[in-house]
């Protein structure tokens, strides 16, 4: 995933030279995660830089720039360090076209490592896609496999409006189906790990059927596909497994399409359980599919507790978790 990362950057860097790259030691250091390695020394250190440890004015410098008709795509180096950026992502960039009758524009993307899975404790483990979802004017992006992260970054860095691309770091160097304790099977032996060198997209508002079933529909994304898919394996149930990769734009159409098939839903994220996208998703699936359903939606969630150490696979929502969840749908 993180040479399709770095393959969409460099793409879209050769063919538009208003594409900028900068962010924490993403220039000559090429990002803690490597994603943005070898871009200065390819495109200069004019298009590809380091900054200051300041998010706040990481966003507020590509605010300025999108408006002047440039295409920032900067790296916050963990999610957990976004929230001093929010002002800046909410107050100025998600508004501006609206505060200028559209005659401004802020096409920006943020990139940001997010969730768990790496011993990373409260402050480099968090998964805050919930509050980027309540912002109009901001969209929100989570994939899951190296294929649609390449597609899904080239379309948010091709899009007017600014995104916030959120991605799994515990999916950097595999598919994790929170097996912690088995080895991690790397993307060259998934069938998603196969990426195109050149230039394509992945709209911003379709998800993905990942398995058809027809008992329960499964809605996650990012890290808990691969769990939720270890899940159904495991304990035998036919569910419909959907990897929404936008949340905003969410793909109403597919869950409502799988949810009135099925008659039932688990809602699988990472994050906290209170006012988590799950819920937002819920929501939905009841105002729409209300007459379908034969038993409560079940969410399968982090707890509402921040990221622990030393008890991080008690937090994880593990396939063990997932299963109880889709065996609770299934006798409701």
């Amino acid at each position: 995933m993180v040479q399709a990362l770095n393959s969409a950057m460099d793409v879209m860097m050769a063919r538009d030279d208003s594409v900028v790259v900068f962010g924490e030691d993403v220039g000559y250091f090429g990002g803690v995660f490597r994603c943005t390695e070898g871009l200065q020394r390819k495109y200069g250190p004019d298009r590809a830089f380091d900054t200051p440890i300041a998010e706040a004015g990481i966003l507020a410098t590509a605010v300025g720039m999108g408006v002047y008709g440039l295409r920032p795509v900067v790296e916050i180096q963990f999610a957990d360090y976004i929230y001093p950026a929010t002002d800046q992502l909410i107050s100025t960039a998600a508004r501006l076209r609206y505060r200028s009758a559209g005659e401004f524009t802020a096409p920006i993307t943020v990139r940001t490592p997010c969730g768990g899975g790496i011993f990373g404790g409260q402050t480099h483990s968090q998964s805050p896609e919930a509050i980027f979802t309540h912002v109009c004017g901001l969209k929100t992006v989570i994939p899951s496999n190296p294929y649609d992260a390449k597609g899904l970054l080239i379309s948010a860095i091709e899009d007017d409006d600014p995104v916030i691309f959120l991605e799994p770091k515990r999916l950097y160097n595999g598919p994790f189906n929170g097996h912690h304790d088995q080895a991690v099977t790397p993307w060259t032996e998934h069938p998603a790990g196969e990426v195109p060198e050149g230039h394509y997209t992945i709209p911003l508002s379709k998800a993905s059927l990942v398995r058809p079933g027809e008992d329960v529909t499964v809605l996650t994304y990012g890290t808990m596909v691969h769990v939720a898919l270890a899940a159904v394996a495991e304990g035998g149930v036919d569910a419909e497994v959907i990897d929404l990769r936008t949340l905003v734009p969410v793909d109403i159409d597919t869950i409502v399409t799988s949810v009135t098939k099925t008659g039932r839903c688990v809602i699988v994220h990472e994050a906290t359980r209170t006012s988590g996208f799950g819920a937002e998703l819920s929501a939905l699936v009841q105002e729409n599919c209300f007459y379908s359903l034969e038993a409560p939606i079940v969410r399968v969630t982090g707890w509402d507790t921040p990221y622990p150490h030393a008890l991080e696979w008690d937090y994880f929502p593990g396939p063990r978790r997932v299963a109880e969840g889709l065996r609770k749908a299934m006798e409701g």
